[in-house]
């Protein structure tokens, strides 16, 4: 039996013996590419060559490429786990043609490498190809079923609607007919019953789609219109998980050796065994095995858990999986993170990230599980609450609580209500859940017109700014945005000095100057490999020659903040082991925010150690060199290249003394680090598990900041009497202070109990209870609270409220006999929130029996009383 990675090593060399270049898989996140948050197929990669904005390296590519499918169009989450085939994170085989070979040549190797080489029965394969849509003025591809016809009977051709047969990657941008390539894995037994034609693109299990041959020939643009596109190109993805299953005939991908070492090591972890049913316990592995797979490499790409866009997504597959074996194996404590060190092993040759970056990816994945186990434990016992509460039903938006505040899927709280024989209001939850996602969709709504050509360039905006802060262009390109009401432009220049936000340095901004008109650019993006100005309005001709002046000053803070970045990364690996690797960073003209992999706070001497190496360095005044070489030179020489970025075969590589920082890099440095001037942390912290940042500044932002330091210093000093030993002055102080609190809390506390027995004296029988409710004087709401605490042991079947004016404000506590509150139906949260708060124009909230508030209007106080005493 073939292995899994036999498998892969025969498509890729399959395809260099076609004149492939082999590629390295793209990181698993997007960057530069504001439709995407996750490479979803290998064409993401590509898109510029399609579009034309870049000549690809080589006619002719293939690599197999990470992927992610768990947003948007291309959404398979709720399926993985449930059945056999569908994943998050899978592994997309691919080959290319860039304006070169087209549907001949493809559908030949494809039919060549799957029947020759692999070795598939013929009588197992099917093929569609699209049939035309008279909507969009699309004939039938029958150029495609004309290919073939030379290898395959006419009856395995199938017509696919537009739907199955015509790809698009969203809503614009590169499409095509399509021709499908689907295999029939059933018995012989079933296959002589049944028809397999009549099984494809019919969700059956055993007949499945394997390959994917695209024929990128259009641009899908805004109004929905299709757009010839200069050239035309290959675009195919074969699923190397499915191949695999197919080539060692297994019935689901999960028993292919893509998967058994993770279900083995799950077993040996969680002491359950797997394929014995196929209940939850089933389930639950296979979204073990197929998560652990999109977490590990996404941390190890450089997304890590966080409660916004990427990062919510990954942290939302971590909980899927977590809440899985917590209900379904019985499994209570961190089971993922001890797959990943199987799992590394797996890839090292393929994805070797991973390997890598072990550890860190490791710890990551344990704290996020831990920290949501607490949250889970908080959530059972909400349901158990809201059961409690429940009549027969629980109710929609309760669900919807238990799905969005806990983590709870909406099966898991189905499971728990029909075990305590309730059902759910499913209609109310799905409205709750279409409410966020419109929420959602409106904060980040963004309306992006198509690009309106001014002057035809086939060449890319070509970026001059690392040696001039100026230059004459012209207007290739143009289109309006929209988002939150507000209209902007954006434009592309055939050249620019401005650089486009990139690798954590924030982008240029400046002017631009076109037949005396002034056009003020706030912000310049990559999207893919364009230049991106954005400008708040477009001049009146767009045709004339443009001068681009970048704001110089910026530009200069900004490179001085870049290069302190590159001092402090060496520093940091000096003082605190190699093990440190730059997570994240932000560069700006007013300082600089640099995330790291580290596992314990750095210490205050290891900060000042930190800080003593860089401005040794900056003290130096070390020449800044900046070379373009070879990836394989730059990586020989030793330069530092940051996980989850894609580099091309030129890098562009800065070095600041060899032994001490080289590093690939693509922003803007100064020519010697003397002109940093003096280089300052301003704080350290921790940001998610195993990752610190630091944020610092240098040059004129340095100086501010320390002769900001010491006017506060000389301010305190003054204010203290000039004390010779201003540090033994403030102790004293301290103490002196922590003196007369403690004397402070002992007459308040005498205070109180003088209060307290004056209020024992003025107990009201009503309604059967003892009541107190009383306008008191105290200084604070604490002690209003203590006030009360003070009454509890000394009354039985009481009801107790106290109000007091504090400032000008209303305060309001409302405290409850737990049995004569059950007994009388009182609500001490309910009533503060209903009745109470709004007679004092405030809120308020608390448990049944002990509730705060807190408002406006302390004219209502009596009111208040009144309010609560005509409920008894």
């Amino acid at each position: 039996m073939l292995t899994s990675a036999a498998i892969r090593s025969q498509f890729l060399e399959f395809f260099r013996s076609k004149q492939h270049l082999i590629v390295p898989s793209a990181p698993i996140v997007v960057k530069n590419d504001p439709t995407l948050m996750f490479t979803n197929a290998g064409m993401n990669q590509f898109k510029d060559y399609f579009l034309g904005n870049k000549i690809a390296p080589n006619p002719r590519i293939a690599d197999t490429q990470k992927c992610l499918r768990v947003s948007g169009k291309h959404n398979d989450l709720e399926e993985v786990g449930v059945d056999h085939y569908h994943h998050t994170m899978f592994e997309m085989l691919g080959n290319w043609s860039f304006g070169d070979y087209f549907k001949k040549e493809a559908i030949e190797w494809s039919w060549e490498l799957l029947t020759k080489v692999f070795q598939i029965p013929v009588d197992r394969l099917y093929v569609t190809v699209f049939e035309g849509d008279a909507k969009e003025g699309l004939p039938k591809d029958e150029e495609a079923a004309a290919e073939w016809k030379k290898w395959i009977a006419e009856d395995r051709i199938l017509l696919g609607n537009k739907k199955d047969n015509f790809w698009e990657m969203g809503d614009t941008g590169p499409c095509g007919p399509c021709t499908e390539i689907h295999v029939d894995t059933r018995p012989d037994e079933e296959r002589q019953k049944v028809d397999g034609r009549t099984l494809v693109n019919a969700d059956h299990p055993e007949v499945i789609e394997i390959w994917n041959n695209v024929f990128i020939q259009f641009n899908r643009l805004k109004d929905g219109s299709l757009q010839p596109l200069p050239a035309k190109h290959v675009d195919t993805g074969m699923g190397f998980e499915r191949l695999v299953r197919v080539l060692q005939n297994k019935n689901s991908n999960y028993d292919t050796d893509v998967f058994t070492g993770l279900i083995e090591k799950i077993e040996s972890i969680s002491g359950q065994g797997y394929g014995k049913t196929d209940n939850k316990s089933d389930v639950a592995f296979r979204v073990i095995a197929d998560h652990i797979r999109a977490i590990s490499f996404t941390i190890a790409d450089g997304q890590l858990p966080s409660n916004t866009g990427a990062g919510y997504v990954i942290r939302r597959i971590l909980r899927r999986a977590v809440r899985y074996y917590y209900s379904y194996l019985n499994y209570q404590q961190p089971l993922l993170f001890q797959l990943v060190p199987a799992l590394a092993a797996q890839f090292e040759n393929v994805f070797p990230e991973l390997h890598q970056q072990q550890q860190f990816v490791t710890k990551v994945i344990r704290e996020e599980e831990e920290a949501f186990l607490r949250t889970l434990e908080k959530g059972l016992k909400r349901i158990e609450d809201i059961i409690g509460q429940a009549k027969g039903s629980i109710a929609g938006k309760d669900a919807f609580e238990l799905y969005d505040t806990y983590g709870f899927p909406f099966d898991l709280t189905r499971l728990i209500a029909a075990e305590r024989e309730l059902t759910i209001d499913e209609e109310a939850f799905n409205k709750e859940m279409q409410q966020q996602k419109e929420r959602s969709r409106a904060a980040t709504a963004t309306d992006t017109e198509d690009w309106v050509v001014v002057n035809e360039d086939a060449s890319n905006s070509q970026f001059v700014g690392y040696d001039s802060l100026e230059a004459k262009a012209k207007v290739l390109r143009y289109r309006k945005v929209k988002a939150k009401g507000k209209e902007a432009y954006q434009l592309v220049l055939d050249k620019t000095p401005f650089y486009a936000e990139s690798g954590g340095q924030v982008g240029d901004t400046g002017q631009l100057i076109v037949n005396g008109t002034t056009i003020n650019i706030v912000d310049t993006k990559k999207e893919n490999d364009l230049i991106i100005h954005f400008a708040e309005k477009l001049p009146a001709d767009l045709n004339g020659e443009v001068t681009a002046h970048v704001d110089a000053d910026k530009r200069k803070r900004t490179a001085l903040h870049h290069s302190a970045t590159h001092l402090l990364h060496a520093a940091l690996r000096k003082v605190l082991g190699t093990h440190v690797a730059q997570k994240g960073s932000l560069v700006n003209a007013d300082y600089l925010r640099f995330d790291f992999s580290h596992f314990s706070k750095v210490t205050t001497e290891e900060l000042a150690e930190v800080e003593k190496i860089v401005n040794e360095k900056i003290r130096e005044n070390i020449p800044v060199v900046i070379k373009q070489m070879s990836k394989d030179e730059a990586v020989a020489m030793g330069a530092m290249a940051l996980f989850g970025e894609k580099y091309s075969d030129t890098v562009r590589v800065v070095t600041m003394d060899p032994s001490y920082s080289i590093e690939l890099c693509g922003g803007t440095h100064v020519g010697a680090t003397g002109e940093l001037g003096f280089f300052k942390i301003t704080s350290e912290g921790a940001v998610a598990a195993g990752v610190r940042r630091v944020e610092a500044i240098c040059g004129a932002a340095a100086e501010q900041y320390i002769n900001d330091q010491l006017t506060q210093l000389a301010t305190a000093k003054e204010a203290l009497k000039n004390p010779k030993d201003l540090v033994k002055a403030i102790q004293g102080l301290n103490e002196e202070t922590t003196t007369l609190r403690k004397q402070l809390e002992r007459f308040e506390l005498a205070a109180l109990q003088t209060l307290r027995d004056t209020l024992l004296n003025r107990v009201q029988e009503v309604g059967g209870v003892n009541f107190i409710g009383e306008v008191v004087e105290v200084s604070n709401a604490d002690a209003l609270k203590k006030l009360a605490f003070e009454l509890k042991p000394r009354l039985t079947d009481y009801i107790i409220v106290l109000v007091a004016n504090i400032e000008g404000k209303a305060s309001i506590v409302l405290l409850f006999d737990e049995a004569k509150a059950a007994e009388m139906g009182l609500d001490a949260g309910q009533i503060i929130k209903k009745q109470v708060a709004p007679l004092i124009k405030g809120g308020g909230g608390g448990q049944k029996t002990l509730a705060t508030a807190g408002g406006q209007d302390a004219s209502a106080l009596h009111q208040v009383i009144e309010a609560v005493k005509g409920l008894l």
